[in-house]
């Protein structure tokens, strides 16, 4: 059974710094294809950072130079560094992974960026 479990969320103000962790149990170890999406209130949900099937991490533009993804594949843990947050920010937080060619997400964690 796959399990994601997230942690990390919170409240910050902005210019602020957060940091999402996300442990995957129940894959195989190394796997490529794991990262965060997010959703705000009436949007779609939409990807933050992502580690791709050929390795490579993906990001949206709205976060490049800000957020920084990275994995402890040994554990299957990808941590999401949130740096200079901004109220755009704000949305619930998601850890995808995609194995046996099947996806899987997590609960969920709730980022709010606000003074």
């Amino acid at each position: 059974q796959v399990q994601l479990v997230e942690s990390g969320g919170g409240l910050v103000q902005p210019g602020g710094s957060l940091r999402l962790s996300c442990a995957a149990t129940g894959i195989a170890n190394n796997v490529n294809t794991m990262g965060w999406y997010r959703q705000a209130p009436g949007k779609q949900r939409d990807v933050v950072a992502h580690f791709t099937v050929d390795g490579r991490i993906a990001y949206a533009n709205s976060v490049k130079g800000r957020f920084t993804l990275s994995r402890d594949s040994t554990k299957n843990t990808v941590l999401l560094q949130m740096n200079m947050l901004k109220p755009e920010d704000t949305a619930n937080y998601f850890c995808h992974v995609v194995f046996a060619q099947q996806h899987y997400w997590g609960q969920g964690t709730q980022v709010t960026v606000s003074s």
